[in-house]
C-alpha cells in the first residue's frame, strides 16, 4: 500500500510562506481584525510558523512576532497591500488585460494575476470544463482555445449528454487529408458525385451512361445502374435516403430503388438535357416533391408518394423561355423546402414559391449581366448566392417587400498593381460553409474565394487560393465543420 504523504501541518513550509504568515498578522494587526491578528500570533508561534534566524553554523533558531516587527521596522502593516498593489500594474505591462483599469486579486482568465502569455494566446481548458453547462448548453469556448483532446470530450458528453460538435470533430481531424482510394470504374469522364444520407455509400454519375454504388469505406463496387443512353448530368438522392434520381442527356430522368437498386420511375417531360435535379426538404403527409431543370428552358415538380413510391406521369410545369434558346442551368431549395431559386441562361434568377401542389413563381430577378450557371441557398437562413459568367455572384435577401443583393467582385485584388488588368473573370460555382459565415466562389482565374458580410453588409474577398493553375468546378464544405476555412475541391 502507498503510504500517505506529509500532511499540511507537519510539512516543511518554505521561507516564502513564512514571511507571508508574518506579513497578514502584521496587516490584521492594524485593522478593526485585532483580536483575529492576536489569535494568529499565537498559533504561528504555536506551530513555529514565523521566519528562522540562520546562525553561522547553519542551524535555525525560532523568533517571535515582536521580535520580527524589531527587526524589520520598514515594514509596516500596509506593506502587504502596497505588494498587491504593484502586481497588477506590473504584469498589465507585459500581459495586457481584456479589461484595463481594473484591479482585482480575484480576476480570472485573462484578469487573473496569475495569467500568463502561452495561457492567453494558446488557453486550455481543463477536463472538468468539458462537463459544465451553462442554460442546458456547453459553454461558449474562445476563438483561439487549443484544440482539446477528445477523450475528454467524450468523457464530457458521457457525464453531461452533450458536447460542441466543434469539438467533438474539430477541423483538425481533417487537416491531413489523404487519399483513401483510387478506382477505375468509369469508361468515361466522371461529373456526378454524392453521399447517401448515411454517408456510408457513393454514387457516381459518368458520360458513360452508367451510375455505380460504391462503400465508402473500403470503396468496394457494390451495383451499376443501367438504363440511360446519354452522359448523366445530375443525380440526388431523397432525404428519406430510399431513393436516387438521375438525369441525363437523354432528356429522362430515371429513379431508382436503393434497396433492391431496381428501377422505379421513368419521368419523361423535358424536351432537352436535364441540367439539375433536386429532392424538396418539406413534406406534406406521405406527398413529397421531386424538382428538375432542363436545357429546354422548364422547370418541373414532380409528385410522389414516400409510402408507395408512385410518381404523378405528369409535373407540374413552368416553361421560362424569355428568349430563344435560354436553359435553365441550376437550382436550390431553401432549407425548408418552401423557396426554390434557379438560374438560367438569360441571366434572370427566379424564385418559386412550394406549397402543396400548386408551385407559382413569385419573382424574377434581372441583375447579372450573363449566364447564371450556379445558386446555391444558406444552409440556415433565407438568402441566397447566385454566380454567374459576368464576374461577380450576389447574396440575396427577401427585405421590406423587396429583394435585395449584395454584390461580391471577383476582379478584387488584394495588392494593388500598376498596370490595369482587363482579364474578365466569371463565377463557376458558389457555397456556404456549414454555418453561413463564409461564401466561397470558384472563379475561372484557377482560384477560390472566400468572403464574408461584415456589419454594413459589404462583401469583402478575406482568402484566395490557387488551385494549381486548374480552373476549379466544384466547391463544398463538410457538413460537421462549423468554424475555420471552409474546405474545396
Amino acid at each position: 500500500m502507498m503510504k500517505p504523504g506529509p500532511s499540511r501541518e507537519n510539512r516543511e513550509i518554505s521561507s516564502i510562506e513564512a514571511e507571508l504568515y508574518f506579513l497578514i498578522a502584521r496587516f490584521l494587526s492594524s485593522g478593526p481584525c485585532s483580536d483575529a491578528a492576536q489569535a494568529l500570533r499565537k498559533e504561528l508561534e504555536k506551530h513555529k510558523l514565523l521566519p528562522k534566524r540562520i546562525d553561522w553554523e547553519g542551524r535555525e533558531h525560532e523568533r517571535s512576532f515582536e521580535n520580527l516587527v524589531e527587526l524589520y521596522r520598514h515594514v509596516t502593516s500596509n506593506h502587504l497591500l502596497h505588494i498587491c498593489q504593484r502586481l497588477g500594474p506590473l504584469l498589465d505591462k507585459d500581459i495586457k488585460p481584456s479589461v484595463c483599469g481594473v484591479q482585482s486579486l480575484l480576476g480570472s482568465g485573462s484578469n487573473s494575476l496569475l495569467r500568463t502569455k502561452d495561457a492567453i494566446l494558446n488557453p486550455r481548458w481543463p477536463p472538468v470544463t468539458h462537463v459544465v453547462m451553462h442554460h442546458q448548453r456547453p459553454l461558449l469556448p474562445p476563438n483561439n482555445l487549443v484544440i482539446p483532446n477528445v477523450g475528454h470530450v467524450l468523457k464530457g458528453r458521457e457525464m453531461s449528454g452533450h458536447s460542441r460538435l466543434d469539438h467533438t470533430f474539430s477541423n483538425h481531424i481533417y487537416a491531413k487529408v489523404a487519399l483513401h482510394a483510387r478506382k477505375l470504374g468509369h469508361l468515361a469522364a466522371v461529373y456526378c458525385v454524392a453521399f447517401d444520407r448515411t454517408g456510408k455509400y457513393i454514387f457516381t454519375g459518368a458520360d458513360d451512361a452508367l451510375i455505380k454504388i460504391w462503400y465508402a469505406e473500403n470503396s468496394r463496387l457494390l451495383a451499376t445502374l443501367r438504363g440511360h443512353n446519354s452522359e448523366i448530368t445530375d443525380i440526388a438522392v431523397n432525404y428519406e435516403n430510399t431513393l436516387l434520381a438521375s438525369g441525363s442527356c437523354d432528356k429522362i430522368i430515371r429513379v431508382w430503388c436503393l434497396r433492391t437498386k431496381t428501377p422505379l420511375a421513368v419521368l419523361s417531360a423535358h424536351t432537352g438535357m436535364i441540367t439539375s435535379l433536386q429532392f424538396c426538404p418539406q413534406s406534406h403527409g406521405e406527398n413529397r416533391i421531386l424538382m428538375s431543370t432542363g436545357g429546354d428552358g422548364c422547370v418541373c415538380f414532380w409528385f410522389w408518394n414516400v409510402t408507395t413510391n408512385k410518381f404523378e406521369s405528369k409535373p407540374g410545369k413552368f416553361i421560362e423561355k424569355s428568349r430563344a434558346g435560354a436553359q435553365m442551368l441550376c437550382s436550390s431549395f431553401s432549407p425548408g423546402g418552401v423557396f426554390l431559386a434557379t438560374g438560367s441562361s438569360d441571366h434572370v434568377v427566379r424564385v418559386y414559391f412550394v406549397h402543396g401542389k400548386t408551385p407559382e413563381k413569385i419573382c424574377e430577378l434581372e441583375a447579372h449581366t450573363e449566364r447564371v450557371d450556379s445558386i446555391c441557398y444558406s444552409n440556415t437562413e433565407e438568402r441566397f448566392v447566385s454566380g454567374s459568367c459576368d464576374g461577380t455572384a450576389r447574396i440575396w435577401r427577401y427585405d421590406r417587400q423587396e429583394w435585395k443583393s449584395i454584390i461580391l467582385h471577383m476582379a478584387t485584388k488584394f495588392e494593388p498593381t500598376s498596370e490595369d488588368d482587363k482579364t474578365k473573370y466569371g463565377v463557376t460555382m458558389v457555397a456556404w460553409n456549414a454555418d453561413d459565415r463564409y461564401v466561397l466562389t470558384a472563379v475561372t482565374d484557377c482560384g477560390i474565394g472566400t468572403a464574408f458580410p461584415d456589419d454594413k453588409l459589404v462583401m469583402k474577398i478575406t482568402l484566395l487560393w490557387e488551385a494549381d493553375h486548374l480552373e476549379t468546378t466544384i466547391t463544398e464544405t463538410l457538413p460537421l465543420q462549423g468554424q475555420g476555412a471552409p474546405n474545396k475541391c
